[in-house]
């Protein structure tokens, strides 16, 4: 059995599988888009990897990964989204996100075609782990950060602050109130570069409009 999360439901992977007689049932899953025995697998279209990586969500989703005893990261739509073709990304951005995938969380990456390629892939795995026989697990949590990180967590989501940069200006203006609320002077003043100062007042000072 494939165990599928809800918010796959509107996944065209979905309907290949039923297409394909699979046996499937769908959950809310507290970590990854599918479990088949004690496999965990997050499905990304390129461009969900993409925004994942520049929004972090990506490195906090591969962490939760690791309950599993094993774990997948399959990147979708490869033909007709090409990875190293998003303007706004450099390709050797991409290309060490997918090394840090391999070699910093283990967890292997598989490149497929479309949802029909996806599915083939999760139905040939599904008949591998039926001989094994290995035990499903569904106890996978999320990762309970403390509030340190928490914190960081919120800087680390403006453009151009990493973990480092997110650190230092908390240790400099001790809470996150007064970082947000800093001046540009200010922020300067705490070696944030004056773009990132920019880029970081528009998303704070602007008017929300929803779209």
């Amino acid at each position: 059995m494939i165990i599928i999360d809800k918010m796959e439901k509107n996944s065209m992977v979905i309907s290949e599988l039923v297409a394909a007689n699979q046996d499937i049932k769908i959950e809310k899953l507290k970590v990854a888009d599918y479990i088949i025995g004690n496999i965990g697998i997050e499905r990304k279209t390129t461009s969900d990897f993409i925004n994942s990586m520049l929004n972090k969500r990506l490195l906090r989703q591969l962490g939760e990964l690791k309950q599993f005893k094993q774990a997948l990261l399959i990147i979708e739509g490869i033909d007709d989204h090409p990875l190293y073709e998003f303007g706004k990304v450099h390709p050797n951005a991409i290309r060490g996100m997918m090394l840090a995938v391999t070699l910093n969380f283990n967890i292997p990456i598989i490149l497929t075609q479309n949802s029909e390629d996806t599915a083939k892939f999760l139905i040939l795995l599904e008949k591998k782990q039926k001989q094994v026989k290995k035990e499903i697990s569904l106890k996978a949590n999320r990762k309970a950060y403390n509030l340190a990180e928490q914190q960081q967590f919120i800087l680390e989501s403006f453009p151009g602050i990493g973990p480092v940069t997110a650190k230092n200006l908390l240790k400099h203006f001790k809470t996150l109130s007064k970082v947000i609320s800093a001046k540009p002077k200010e922020l300067e003043k705490a070696k944030l570069q004056k773009k990132k100062v920019e880029a970081m007042k528009k998303i704070i000072e602007t008017k929300y409009q929803e779209k």
